[in-house]
């Protein structure tokens, strides 16, 4: 387990419950992805790439609504699960 601020641990524990929560701001899992040493790039629109674990992966961030939809939740818990990141 990695130890971080309690902030960015409760962020990992929402990405992890079941079933898989609406309600995780976008801005929460961007500052948990970079303590554990993200790179973010803004890209078009609203995407925005992710380099981690040695990975780019591209999301879009969300709006109007700041909340993640629980697709992009489910696809960030595989990869952090992959990566043996857990809670």
């Amino acid at each position: 387990m990695v130890l971080m601020k309690r902030k960015h641990q409760k962020t990992l524990e929402l990405i992890f419950t079941r079933p898989t929560s609406g309600n995780i701001k976008w801005a929460d899992i961007e500052a948990l992805l970079v303590e554990l040493g993200a790179e973010i790039t803004e890209a078009e629109g609203s995407r925005i790439g992710v380099r981690l674990f040695g990975e780019r992966r591209v999301f879009h961030r969300p709006h109007p609504s700041p909340n993640t939809d629980k697709g992009a939740i489910s696809s960030i818990r595989r990869w952090l699960e992959v990566n043996e990141v857990k809670p």
